[in-house]
């Protein structure tokens, strides 16, 4: 089943360009935008998307307010912060007010896709340059990994899913979840792109 996409944002390039990524997705279906906190309001009135992308600045109310506002009404929707600021105010207000992520206008196609399928799935998402930011302070801690994570690591960071790392290691595909988890919770984050991000940053892949 398709996961329903909507986005608020005043900046007309700003919706296409993202549009335009998500549209290959047969797994997203495009619900339409709106370019301000009111004209959200009121579709929403109409129908509800399982995913709101919402940027932080809009020119009739902040997104901050509006994202607190719609949790209220719609608490089914997940809302995913969109904006170019990257600072740790605006990341911590939007997710004190219900977001379920927080993703910067420079993010990847790939992380777009990664922030909807983690919220819709009831996870949290920060693009990793949101990430960065939040967890700046505990950057010089740098994880100890097993032998067994190293290779789990680094097949991930290839691209296998958790079947194909489980056959390539001769383990079960329960252990390289596990193992998984362990990952992200041992770099403090909480998914697979920033994880391997980190990991490449402190060149254990």
């Amino acid at each position: 089943m398709a996961t329903s996409i909507f986005i608020v944002d005043d900046h007309y390039m700003v919706i296409e360009g993202i549009r335009s990524l998500l549209q290959p997705e047969k797994k997203i279906e495009w619900m339409g935008h709106a370019m301000t906190a009111a004209s959200c309001l009121a579709f929403l009135q109409q129908e509800q998307p399982d995913v709101i992308l919402m940027d932080v600045n809009l020119p009739d109310k902040s997104g901050i307010e509006l994202c607190r506002e719609v949790k209220e009404k719609y608490p089914r929707i997940s809302i995913i912060g969109l904006s170019s600021f990257n600072q740790q105010s605006f990341i911590q207000k939007m997710l004190e007010h219900g977001a379920s992520g927080y993703v910067l206008k420079n993010a990847t196609r790939e992380e777009i896709i990664e922030a909807i399928e983690a919220v819709t799935e009831g996870r949290k998402f920060l693009s990793y340059e949101a990430a960065m930011t939040v967890k700046k302070n505990e950057d010089s801690k740098m994880p100890i990994l097993t032998r067994r994570e190293k290779e789990v690591l680094t097949l991930i960071a290839e691209g296998l899913t958790n079947h194909e790392v489980a056959d390539k290691l001769f383990i079960s595909t329960t252990t390289v979840d596990t193992h998984r988890k362990n990952l992200l919770e041992k770099f403090g984050v909480n998914n697979t792109a920033v994880l391997i991000r980190l990991a490449a940053k402190y060149q254990f892949i």
